[in-house]
């Protein structure tokens, strides 16, 4: 008989709240990550923060910066764990030049939302993004607010 380890019902790993505050969130791209193994296992136990992560394009190719996966403290003494390293995203080349020429013509920024399992990989959920000013920030908030209330009332109405 094997044992096996009880599944959590969500695939989500990391999520960055503040991007959705801070950004208009355009179009949404799926990415691999490529990872080292002490990551993979850190990773499963939740030791990752992409609040302040970003994606940078360099020589044509997509990279994370500002993920920080903490390593275990049962790793391996000849591994030189590097928390904050940049992590290469694996895109396909459509992807990667739609990516490029937005980011670098256009003036978007690619932000990192949200890291979650798909079947046995790390995959990295990224957007197109464009900086929201301060007047921007206050209209979501009253917005959201003004839901809310809506919510409240409707709900105090039908009963």
């Amino acid at each position: 008989m094997s044992k096996k380890k009880p599944q959590s019902n969500s695939s989500t790993i990391a999520l960055n709240k503040k991007a959705r505050h801070e950004y208009f969130l355009e179009e949404k791209f799926e990415a691999g990550i490529s990872l080292q193994g002490w990551e993979v296992k850190s990773i499963r136990e939740g030791k990752v923060n992409i609040r302040d992560s970003y994606v940078i394009m360099k020589n044509g190719e997509a990279f994370l910066l500002g993920a920080e996966i903490q390593p275990l403290t049962q790793a391996s003494s000849h591994v030189y764990c590097e928390p904050d390293r940049s992590r290469k995203l694996l895109l396909k080349k459509k992807e990667l030049d739609k990516l490029i020429g937005a980011s670098e013509r256009e003036g978007f920024a690619v932000v990192a939302t949200a890291m979650y399992w798909k079947q046995c990989w790390v995959k990295l959920e990224c957007y197109l993004a464009k900086g929201k000013k301060s007047h921007d920030k206050r209209d979501t908030i009253k917005e959201r607010d003004w839901q809310r209330q809506k919510s409240r009332i409707l709900k105090h109405s039908a009963r």
